[in-house]
């Protein structure tokens, strides 16, 4: 009898089963399916298209606004500009009205103008068998051939920094979706500025890798998303096939983040974090970079290195001890709403 998945990506070693199965004929496709890859590649001639497509799932307000800056941030990741967006929109039986619809392509139009991008297409429909709305983007960009970057891209002694903080992404949906729950348990200031994470410092990492690229050797970027960082980490050695080192007490986690997910039992390593970014970068450009981001406000940790190469792996050393990082099984945010 075949087990059930939990909510949220399917398990890792399915996932990457099924896709070992399914390998792309085009030759045209630099970069493929696979894990840990978040955008697909592919050779236009005289430079790169990248393709990145993600729903919104976990959200239920500003869900346009959302889908447009998930996408863009894999996008970032690979060194590519953000140009061309396209969405499905799928709408509840009992909420479709015009006025919804015009709200979240509203949202969608105005966070692709913010990002230099244009909405150039996509599908909406009423839904059987939905109880809020969906939205699932596309969003295309493109790379001049030499700057492309990946997540198979970082190198034996690189270290490994995190531009942001954790998890911004999970607090301030949980104090977003949550409100009347939480309400009785934290003062209303506290959940006002979780929920205004979302947009200070944001979800947003394309300013971030943009930046990064220009002022470093960046050699891999990633965001860690749905499992948190724990499984940004894992995805990242995963796709590079290295062992990521990794210092607990180095990782910076937001006041407001950590205060959260303590009083609801947790774990922020694991909670979806958009708004953080992962970069390896060579060594000796880690000191700079961390300055760079600290001169303009944003706080860059280097939070471990890059080991051996030929085993995918991520060990936390913390308090003197080390031991495996554990590949969430499911994301916090989709155990607490469960």
């Amino acid at each position: 009898m075949t087990s059930k998945f939990p909510v949220g990506k399917l398990p890792t070693a399915v996932l990457a089963e099924i896709l070992a199965r399914h390998a792309p004929q085009d030759p045209r496709v630099v970069v493929g399916p696979g894990i840990g890859l978040d955008t697909a590649v592919l050779d236009m001639g005289d430079r790169y298209l990248v393709a990145k497509t993600d729903p919104i799932t976990f959200a239920s307000d500003l869900i346009g606004w959302y889908a447009v800056h998930v996408n863009a941030n894999d996008l970032a990741c690979s060194g590519a500009r953000p140009l061309w967006f396209l969405a499905t929109v799928l709408l509840p039986p009992a909420r479709a009205d015009r006025e919804l619809a015009e709200a979240i392509i509203q949202q969608i139009d105005e966070a692709c103008r913010a990002l230099g991008a244009s909405l150039v297409g996509g599908h909406t429909e009423v839904t059987i068998g939905l109880e809020r709305p969906i939205v699932v983007g596309c969003l295309l960009g493109e790379v001049d051939k030499q700057a492309l970057i990946t997540t198979q891209g970082a190198r034996p002694g690189d270290a490994v920094l995190l531009a942001g903080g954790i998890p911004i992404e999970g607090t301030a949906l949980i104090a977003r979706e949550k409100a009347a729950e939480l309400a009785d348990r934290f003062e209303p200031g506290f959940l006002a500025r979780c929920r205004d994470l979302l947009f200070t410092p944001g979800i947003s990492v394309v300013g971030y890798a943009a930046q990064a690229t220009e002022a470093a050797e960046v050699h891999a970027m990633h965001d860690p998303t749905e499992g948190g960082l724990a499984a940004g980490l894992w995805e990242l050695a995963i796709a590079s096939g290295c062992t990521l080192s990794v210092e607990r007490e180095r990782i910076p986690i937001l006041p407001e983040g950590q205060e959260l997910c303590d009083a609801l039992g947790l774990d922020p390593l694991a909670t979806i974090a958009s708004g953080a970014l992962l970069l390896c970068v060579a060594a000796e450009g880690a000191a700079p970079l961390c300055e760079m981001f600290a001169r303009q406000g944003t706080r860059c940790e280097i939070i471990g290195e890059v080991g051996r190469a030929g085993q995918a792996a991520v060990v936390l050393r913390s308090g003197g001890q080390t031991a495996p990082l554990a590949l969430p099984e499911q994301d916090e945010i989709a155990r607490f709403f469960g």
